[in-house]
């Protein structure tokens, strides 16, 4: 069991930037990658929808074997982690956009969060905002379209620099002088948002925070990849795996194995 796959499972291609941090920190695990692109992008989608969508992909990636799931998707965590842990018995590590870090950075104590609408309407969310009241002033803002054409694989086109001059000046104008990517598809934007505002805006990305969280849980758990172990990594996609396999060349430099599969419910989901 020790040397049985981890799962990363995204709405799309997001969760990529989690698993560049878990394949960094963690050599030795083998890593099943999931994007569940035929459904594309969780952040319009209805709660109900999102929740049971995110429980069939898991219930699929553990008959696959996965030892532990890492929900690198901000809105299917927010939307479905504790259905999640109630219903499967095994590590399961979600996300959220990274408030207390960017709060405990922020010089100004203004804070801008990028993420979807979904996200930014959850209770979860909520509910962490409440938590830090009056350590920052939190400006939140839905990053519409942003998702799309990252799956389209435009990360510094004028589309997406024109959607970020908008979401973001506003924020500089109030002060920000940290900004929360509170979706996983969004520090693939890092390099366009840096060439835009420079130093202006500190960066608060928690997929480095995620990587060392699954560490401890596999140690607490028992279920570390053996020293010498040979990762053997997968990735598959509900839409189109050469898409998949040509992003994560293009976006962590990898030649990825990648196949599409298909996860269907019955009866289908409304």
């Amino acid at each position: 069991m020790n040397n049985a796959p981890i799962g990363i499972f995204d709405s799309g291609l997001g969760g990529l930037s989690v698993l560049r941090e878990v394949r960094a920190l963690l050599p030795h695990e083998s890593l099943l990658y999931l994007a569940d692109s035929k459904y594309n992008p969780y952040g319009e989608k209805p709660e109900r929808f999102v929740e049971a969508r995110t429980l069939q992909v898991c219930e699929w990636l553990v008959a696959q074997g996965c030892k532990a799931l890492v929900i690198a998707c901000n809105t299917a965590t927010m939307h479905a982690v504790h259905t999640l842990r109630e219903r499967l018995a095994l590590p399961i590590i979600g996300v959220e956009p990274g408030l207390k870090p960017a709060a405990a950075a922020s010089r100004s104590k203004v804070v801008g969060v990028l993420a979807t609408g979904n996200t930014l309407k959850s209770a979860k969310f909520a509910r962490l905002l409440a938590s830090l009241d009056g350590e920052s002033r939190f400006l939140c803002q839905a990053g519409s379209g942003l998702v799309a054409l990252i799956e389209e694989g435009d990360v510094a086109g004028p589309a997406v620099r024109e959607k970020l001059e908008a979401y973001l000046t506003p924020m500089l104008a109030a002060g920000a002088d940290t900004l929360v990517l509170g979706c996983t598809h969004y520090p693939f934007l890092a390099q366009a948002i840096r060439g835009m505002v420079g130093d202006r805006l500190a960066l608060v990305d928690t997929g480095s925070a995620i990587a060392r969280q699954l560490q401890r849980k596999l140690g607490e758990h028992g279920l570390a990849a053996d020293a010498g172990a040979v990762p053997c990594d997968r990735y598959a996609s509900t839409k189109d795996a050469a898409h998949l396999r040509t992003m994560a060349a293009a976006l962590l430099h990898v030649d990825a194995c990648a196949e599409t599969v298909s996860i269907e419910p019955s009866p289908p989901l409304a």
